[in-house]
């Protein structure tokens, strides 16, 4: 076996190694040259190889005054590898507005300054002294006095490699598996000549005037190149990700407010500056004011990070808006919460409609009732005092339209009770479907109408809503029955209500024989709206769908033979 001290040359060879790596990998790179931080990581291998370069043919000239200008070239190499290497890191990962930003250029301007140092170096010796060949290994290594300015170079760079891995390791740990070889090979790929510069720079190790970090390059281009070739590092790209994670955040048209733990505001997107600083006369006088506030302060309103916080005004532009509250924990990949996502959509439009349909609700429901009692007890004085027959009928057809519309008033109130929601409570079903039918029956004398509860079962539901849809579906039974049915011997009202237990769901099933609910009424329901074509003929069984939809069941309808409907409604047991 050859040791590598017997070699001559080796340091050399071993650079200058390096160099043809680093050159092929460029070839490769270069096809991707428009991907995001492909650019940089170009220059990161132009850098690399003038270090590796410079050191590996000055290794091979023992002339000093030459040595020392390949020395000086080295150190170019040395001070652009790990700028650049940040500019690679932070465009790659999705954060080339901070390369394009006033400290980056800083950064860069300290870097140029430092090379300017480099190159005139031989004048004013401030970052080395004492220059002098002391070959080793048949090659002319040098030796000199670091300066404390080069000491400083070179924790800049080798800080600047460091946090290049961190932005790489983030990514990693943020985003899981879809960028893990890639990040983790560039990442790694830093160690060996980092290591090695921190190495030659404190004088350590049996050869101290040797610096081994351009050898290290080998071990660095190899897995470089296989986060390229294999790991393929620029055809699938973090800023993917995090473009769209700001996309998410900035382009939300709801106002969007982060926050720390202790609800001091850290970001706002544009639709809350537009709202909450921009917008407002006695507001922060700009984004940057706003930064730091306690998120209340910022709103105007108490906002509960742990409950519910009510809709809050707001003028905007002289306009006054209405917005919602919805509070979101923050936490990181750990689980640890970092802080409050605070969403305030704008429901100004919302809330004026309901409004202006609770006054008109309310109104109506109103006057409806009291005019059609009045008109009901109208027609049926004169029932009772006509004795032409045909005036008789025509006084009863008034009563019934007038009842009926007393009808439409209750049902316009139970919507409207729908609408306003209510709380679950443990409930026996098949009780309130038996008082249901109780009071059917009160109100329909003549009608034949029985209940059967097969389970005693339980469930979690709203109770106003269950019973506004069985009592709906009775009486739909009931109120629109012809008269023709086929289980009663003089053909009246006939319902069959039951209550079940199948398949882990509650179901209860009106049945009646009167003449089937028309299809005009099923398509309504159906298509969610009613048109001058589509339509029912009252709010029964749009009662029944929006209690159902509130109780999370559901609600279906079929026809009877020989006769009839049958209407199913099935509840989850919770």
């Amino acid at each position: 076996m050859v040791d590598a001290a017997t070699v001559p040359g080796w340091p050399a060879v071993g650079s200058l190694a390096a160099v043809v790596g680093t050159l092929a990998l460029a070839r490769y790179v270069v096809r991707y040259r428009d991907q995001p931080g492909a650019t940089w990581f170009l220059g990161v291998l132009a850098a690399q190889a003038l270090w590796c370069v410079a050191y590996g043919v000055g290794l091979l000239v023992f002339d000093p005054a030459v040595r020392l200008a390949f020395e000086a070239a080295a150190w170019l190499g040395i001070v652009w590898t790990g700028l650049t290497f940040l500019a690679f890191a932070l465009s790659y990962t999705g954060r080339s507005d901070v390369v394009a930003g006033p400290a980056f250029r800083a950064v860069v301007g300290v870097g140029v300054a430092v090379s300017l140092l480099v190159v005139t170096n031989p004048f004013h010796g401030a970052l080395w002294t004492g220059f002098r060949l002391d070959p080793v290994f048949g090659v002319a290594t040098v030796t000199y006095r670091l300066q404390p300015l080069a000491y400083l170079t070179i924790g800049v760079a080798t800080l600047a490699v460091v946090a290049g891995v961190v932005l790489l390791v983030d990514t990693f740990l943020n985003y899981g598996p879809l960028y893990r070889r890639e990040t983790a090979a560039v990442a790694v790929s830093a160690l060996p000549p980092g290591l090695a510069l921190l190495v030659w720079a404190g004088g350590v190790g049996p050869v101290p005037q040797l610096n081994l970090a351009p050898i290290m390059f080998v071990p660095h281009v190899a897995l470089d190149a296989y986060a390229f070739g294999r790991a393929e590092l620029f055809e699938r790209n973090p800023t993917t990700v995090r473009a769209a994670e700001r996309t998410a955040i900035d382009d939300l048209a709801d106002p969007l407010v982060v926050a720390d733990p202790e609800g001091r505001v850290v970001r706002l997107n544009d639709a809350a500056r537009a709202a909450f600083v921009e917008g407002v006369p006695d507001g922060p006088r700009n984004a940057a004011a706003a930064l730091d506030r306690p998120v209340s302060a910022l709103l105007g309103v108490d906002v509960d990070f742990d409950g519910d916080t009510d809709p809050f005004e707001s003028r905007v532009d002289g306009e006054r808006r209405t917005y919602a509250v919805s509070v979101s924990p923050l936490r990181d990949p750990s689980g640890a919460h970092v802080g409050w996502t605070v969403v305030c959509p704008d429901i100004t439009a919302r809330e004026r409609r309901r409004q202006q349909l609770e006054v008109l609700n309310r109104v109506l429901r109103h006057n409806l009732r009291n005019d059609a009692g009045v008109v009901h007890g109208y027609a049926d004085f004169l029932a009772d005092r006509l004795e032409d027959d045909e005036l008789v009928r025509m006084a009863d057809a008034i009563e019934r339209r007038s009842a009926a519309l007393e009808s439409l008033g209750e049902k316009a109130r139970t919507v409207e009770t729908l609408l306003d929601g209510e709380s679950r409570t443990d409930l026996a079903v098949g009780s309130l479907v038996e008082r249901v039918v109780a009071d059917a029956r009160a109100a329909h004398p003549d009608a034949d109408v029985s209940v059967d509860v097969r389970t005693d079962e339980a469930a979690s539901v709203a109770e106003r809503s269950l019973e506004a849809a069985v009592e709906n579906l009775v009486e739909n039974a009931l109120q629109h029955h012809d008269g023709e049915g086929v289980e009663r011997a003089d053909g009246g009202a006939w319902a069959a209500v039951t209550v079940d237990l199948v398949d882990d769901a509650l179901v209860v099933r009106v049945a009646d024989d009167g003449p089937g609910i028309p299809d005009a009424e099923r398509d309504a329901i159906a298509a969610g709206e009613e048109t001058d074509l589509q339509h029912g003929s009252g709010l029964g069984l749009w009662v029944v769908h929006w209690a159902v939809a509130t109780l999370g069941g559901e609600v279906t309808y079929a026809n009877r033979e020989p006769r009839g409907t049958v209407a199913t409604l099935r509840l989850p047991v919770r």
